[in-house]
C-alpha cells in the first residue's frame, strides 16, 4: 500500500519474477508475493517455529519470574509537564496548508498514484510512517492535525452542544471500520481525485463537529486522534500531562482506560490482521477466487467487507472468551468489563508491530516515489530538489542477503511485539487481580491466545499472496 494500487503491485511483481532465480536458497522454501510486491523465497518454517517458541518460553518464564521484575519493567518516574505554548497551533495551521495543497494536487495533478503527492503523502507518509512513529515520539497528531490551529484562531466561546460522557471512543471506532473498508474494499483507494475528495469531506465534517461540540469531539470521534493516541500510549517518554518516563507501555499499566479504548485497540488489531489475510492464496481460495486470474476489487467488495467485519467481531469474541476463562480459573472477582477493556489495550504492541512489519516493504518503495513526487509535484518535469536523474529501485528485493534481512526484521518485530504484549498484560493483571500467582493463572488463556497469534502473524508475512 502506498501504494495500495494494483498496478504498482503488478509492476513490482513483474520485476521480481524476472530475477526470481537469484533468490533461491538451499533447503525447503515457501513462495511469498506480498501485497507490497515482495517475493520471499526463504525457509520461513524455521523462523516461524523459533518465533512462536520465544513467545511460549516468555509465558512459561512468567511462572518463575518475581513480581518485582514485571512491575519494574513498566515502572515510571514522573516528569514536569512541558508547556509548548502556541507551537501546536502553528504546526496545525501549517498542516492545514499542506493538506489543502495535497487536495489541490489530488484534484488537478497527475492521475498516476505513483507520481501524485495526495496518495503518496496520505498512505506512505501518513498511514505508514507517522502512525508508526507515534509509538516512539508520542501523539504526533496533537501537532499535525489540520483542525485545532484554525479552531483556536476563531476563538469561539463555549460549544453549543455537549457529547455525552458514555459515548467514549465509539464514534472513532466506527470511523476506523469505515476507513478500513475504504482501504481494503474500495476499487481505487489510491485514486488521487477520489482520495482528495474523501479527505476534504472528512475535514469538513470533523471541523463542523469541533465547532458544535468543542475539543471533546476530536477526543471521541476523530480517527486520527484516537489512532495516534493509542500507539502513543506505548511510548517511553511523555512530556505532556501526565508527564513521565518509564518502560514502553507504562501509560497503559498506570491507569485504567476509558471502557471503549480497549475495543478500539481490538478493532485496530482486527483490521491489521485482515489486511494481511485478505490477499493470501488461502483467503482467495475460501472466497472462490483464482489468485492467478484476479477479477479486480470491484468483484469482491461484499465478501471483503464481510471478512473484515467477521475478523473484528471474531477477534473481540475470542478475546472475551480468554478473559472469561482466565478469570474463572483464577477465581477473580474483578468486574469482567473492567478486565476486558484494560487487558484489551495490551494488544496494542501487537497491532503496532503488525502495522510496521506489514508495510515495511511498501514504505521502502513508496518513500522513493514520494521523494520523486516532491521534486516534481505537478508532474511537469521539474526538479526542485535537484535529485535528477532519480530512479526508483527495488534492487533490495533481488539479493538474498537483503531479502533475508527484511524478513528477519519483519519476523523479529512480530515476535518482540508479542513478548511485549504478554509482559504488559501480566503487569496489568497484577493490578487487576491482586497478586502475581493469580495474575499468571488469569492471563494463561490470554497468553495461549498470544502464542497462537504469533504463529498467525508470522504465517501472514510468509503466506503466498495474489491479487
Amino acid at each position: 500500500m502506498a501504494l495500495p494500487t494494483h498496478h504498482a503491485r503488478v509492476r513490482l511483481r513483474n520485476i521480481i519474477i524476472v530475477v526470481k532465480p537469484a533468490l533461491l536458497w538451499g533447503g525447503p522454501a515457501m513462495a511469498h508475493v506480498s501485497e507490497q510486491g515482495f517475493v520471499l523465497l526463504l525457509p520461513t518454517g524455521a523462523y516461524i517455529t523459533a518465533g512462536v517458541a520465544v513467545v511460549a518460553m516468555t509465558v512459561i518464564a512468567l511462572f518463575a519470574m518475581p513480581q518485582a521484575v514485571v512491575t519494574g519493567l513498566f515502572s515510571a518516574r514522573a516528569l514536569t509537564p512541558r508547556d509548548f505554548g502556541k507551537w501546536p497551533v502553528i504546526t496545525s495551521l501549517l498542516s492545514f496548508c499542506v493538506m489543502f495543497f495535497g487536495i489541490y494536487i489530488g484534484i488537478y495533478g497527475s492521475r498516476d498514484p505513483l507520481s501524485n503527492l495526495m496518495p503518496l503523502g496520505f498512505w506512505t507518509i501518513g498511514w505508514i510512517a507517522l502512525v508508526s512513529l507515534s509509538a516512539v515520539f508520542g501523539n504526533l497528531w496533537t501537532w499535525i492535525n489540520p483542525w485545532t490551529g484554525l479552531y483556536r484562531l476563531l476563538n469561539l466561546k463555549e460549544p453549543p452542544m455537549r457529547l455525552p460522557d458514555r459515548i467514549g471512543l465509539w464514534p472513532a471506532t466506527a470511523t476506523l471500520v469505515c476507513f478500513a473498508a475504504f482501504l481494503l474494499a474500495d476499487p481505487a483507494p489510491d485514486d488521487p481525485t477520489r482520495l482528495a475528495q474523501l479527505v476534504a469531506g472528512y475535514w469538513g465534517v470533523t471541523f463542523v463537529g469541533l465547532i458544535l461540540f468543542g475539543p471533546r469531539w476530536c477526543h471521541s470521534a476523530e480517527l486520527g486522534h484516537a489512532l495516534f493516541a493509542s500507539f502513543a500510549s506505548l511510548t517511553a517518554i511523555r512530556l505532556q500531562h501526565p508527564a513521565g518516563i518509564g518502560g514502553p507501555g507504562w501509560q497503559i499499566a498506570q491507569a485504567p482506560p476509558r471502557p471503549a479504548a480497549g475495543l478500539f485497540a481490538l478493532t485496530l488489531l482486527g483490521v491489521g490482521s485482515f489486511d494481511g489475510l485478505n490477499e493470501t492464496f488461502w483467503w482467495l481460495g475460501q472466497i472462490g477466487v483464482n489468485p492467478l486470474e484476479f477479477p479486480g476489487r470491484s468483484a469482491i467488495i461484499g465478501v471483503t467487507l464481510m471478512g473484515l467485519i467477521t475478523s473484528i467481531l471474531g477477534l473481540m469474541a475470542i478475546f472475551a472468551l480468554t478473559i472469561w476463562v482466565g478469570m474463572a480459573l483464577a477465581g477473580a472477582k474483578t468486574p469482567f468489563a473492567q478486565a476486558y477493556g484494560w487487558l484489551a489495550l495490551c494488544v496494542l504492541p501487537i497491532a503496532l508491530v503488525y502495522h510496521v512489519a506489514h508495510y515495511l516493504t511498501a514504505f521502502m518503495v513508496g518513500i522513493q516515489y514520494t521523494i520523486a513526487a516532491l521534486s516534481d509535484p505537478f508532474a511537469t518535469g521539474a526538479d526542485f530538489l535537484g535529485i535528477q536523474p532519480f530512479r526508483v529501485t527495488t534492487g533490495f528485493f533481488n539479493r538474498i542477503d537483503t531479502v533475508r534481512l527484511i524478513w528477519i526484521t519483519q519476523a523479529g518485530l512480530v515476535v518482540v511485539g508479542h513478548v511485549w504484549s504478554v509482559l504488559l498484560a501480566h503487569r496489568v493483571a497484577i493490578t487487576l487481580f491482586g497478586d502475581h500467582r493469580r495474575a499468571v493463572i488469569a492471563t494463561l488463556p490470554l497468553s495461549v491466545f498470544m502464542i497462537g497469534y504469533t504463529f498467525l502473524g508470522l504465517w501472514l508475512l510468509a503466506a503466498p499472496k495474489g491479487a
